[in-house]
């Protein structure tokens, strides 16, 4: 097939528009938004993600559809805007996203096997990221995380005129090429994250760190992507910095709910994400580190015995529960967890499928020092139960079990 680039832009108006875009699996959200608080700091921005559009900082009321998108991005130029950052699903981007509107500069996160199955295969799902990339236009910009084998397939893949950018944590794993921003070292407490930066001349240019508000080696992988996209942006170093520094957490993002013991609620719903949630969690904890765990519904089946397995080796106190069970019967879902569980011996175990059950036995039994981690449903504010949908916030119920409206 042929590959029809440069994209123009689709209304006059939009051509003075620098847009960012942001796939992989996991780290989408967080890096999104990362990147739109460093454009922010030079205009007017816009940020749309999973938890919605925000234009400075403040939620837009627009639809997640085209048209909502569309409304979006006009309202960022008549604001006197000129750059946004935008999360791209797998899904969007299958069905055209990258050819209707133009992007100027990719992040690639990382690729494992979460919608593989919505895609027919693990090639097409990685098909459907690459689209991101392949209609970039020349002389833009692809910021690749090196530590991922995927961006060795996606470099092959884009234009040879498009710039390649490269970054790398050694918490993904090793890398065989040079790389513009990697991470020394770090240190993170319930503040935030230090990243320590490995010399390079655009460690040089951040004074060879960067500090971000997000606990976790994760999100320090996901600055490392945004502070090259933010370059490649247009953005000065030190507004970059300053950019990052004042980016909030992302609601359900290893958000905090209670310090003491910590209580935690987070996205993690693929066992690359809950691991490096829980090692996140392992580093912060003096005491256990404690986890209430499940898995959707009808889809991506391949994935709950290996979540169980993660749960088991990085947890101390594990309850498998219900997380939007949809049409499926929530027992064979948690028979699977429980299967992946009973592979490894470190972690004590029981199933307690009413989601405020466990949330309520994990808080009770939870002491000074634990960690506490919900993992799986994040920002969602609803629960799918045999197909009813109904009201649910992991915040919302934790804090009401705590007594408390308001983080300690």
């Amino acid at each position: 097939m042929t590959v029809e680039r440069p994209v123009p832009a689709p209304y006059a108006w939009a051509d003075a528009l620098t847009t960012v875009g942001v796939t992989g699996t996991n780290g989408k959200t967080s890096t999104t938004h990362m990147i739109g608080a460093a454009l922010a700091q030079e205009g007017p921005a816009l940020t749309v993600g999973t938890v919605g559009y925000f234009l400075d900082g403040a939620p837009l009321d627009a639809p997640r559809t085209a048209q909502g998108f569309i409304a979006s991005q006009r309202r960022l130029y008549e604001a006197g805007g000129r750059r946004s950052a935008v999360e791209c699903t797998s899904q969007a981007l299958a069905q055209g996203y990258a050819r209707r509107w133009r992007f100027d500069v990719g992040v690639f996160t990382n690729l494992s096997d979460d919608h593989v199955e919505s895609h027919g295969s693990w090639e097409h799902y990685l098909a459907a990221k690459a689209q991101l990339f392949v209609h970039l236009g020349p002389g833009r910009t692809a910021v690749l995380n090196a530590a991922d084998p995927a961006s060795d397939l996606l470099d092959a893949a884009i234009p040879p005129d498009v710039v390649r950018r490269w970054y790398a944590a050694p918490s993904r794993g090793p890398w065989t090429r040079t790389v513009d921003l990697a991470l020394q070292g770090l240190e993170l407490d319930l503040a935030g994250t230090h990243l320590r930066l490995q010399p390079s001349p655009v460690a040089e240019a951040f004074a060879g760190e960067l500090e971000i508000a997000m606990i976790g080696a994760v999100f320090a992988e996901n600055a490392l992507a945004a502070a090259l996209a933010a370059l490649a942006a247009g953005v000065a170093p030190e507004a970059i910095r300053a950019g990052l520094r004042a980016c909030a957490p992302v609601p359900g993002r290893f958000e905090v709910i209670a310090h003491d013991p910590c209580v935690v609620v987070d996205f993690a719903h693929t066992p690359d994400a809950l691991a490096r949630t829980l090692a996140t969690a392992r580093r912060l904890a003096t005491g256990r580190v404690l986890l209430v765990l499940g898995a959707g519904g009808q889809r991506s089946v391949q994935k709950r015995e290996p979540m169980g397995q993660v749960a088991g080796t990085h947890a101390d106190l594990v309850w498998v529960t219900n997380d939007n069970p949809r049409n499926e019967d929530p027992h064979r879902i948690a028979a699977m967890i429980e299967a992946g569980l009973a592979c490894v011996s470190r972690a004590t175990w029981s199933t307690i499928l009413d989601r405020g059950e466990a949330l309520r036995t994990a808080l009770d039994t939870a002491r000074p020092g634990d960690v506490v981690v919900v993992a799986g449903k994040g920002h969602e504010r609803t629960q799918d139960l045999g197909g009813e949908v109904v009201p649910w916030s992991d915040v919302q119920v934790i804090r009401e079990l705590l007594g408390a409206h308001d983080p300690d």
